[in-house]
């Protein structure tokens, strides 16, 4: 399965247009993660605990995503993009991770 933020694959010629596909994952903070978070904001540095959770989450929501594509008997999914959404309120600080693009068949 090819995946490709690009509208085309080069030097492949799409076939058939499967339709939109979409991948979610939640992920969820607790009180110790925010507490190092706050103590490395105000002394400076990464939040590597945030940054390893937000990569776990994009890849459930690639691999939804690429799931659903192979359920329609596609090959590769074009046009991709990703967005991360705090949900706030009463989830907290829940971020939502959405991939989403267009399955094709190539040949």
């Amino acid at each position: 399965m090819i995946l490709t933020s690009s509208n085309t694959l080069e030097n492949k010629e799409i076939i058939e247009y499967k339709g939109l596909v979409t991948g979610e994952s939640l992920i969820g903070s607790n009180i110790y993660k925010d507490i190092f978070s706050g103590v490395r904001d105000v002394v400076g540095g990464r939040t590597t605990q945030y940054e390893e959770e937000i990569e776990k989450a994009r890849a459930i929501a690639l691999k939804s995503m690429e799931e659903k594509a192979e359920s329609l008997g596609a090959n590769a999914i074009i046009g991709i993009k990703i967005s991360y959404d705090n949900l706030g309120g009463t989830m907290g600080n829940t971020i939502l991770v959405t991939a989403y693009g267009t399955a094709i068949k190539y040949d």
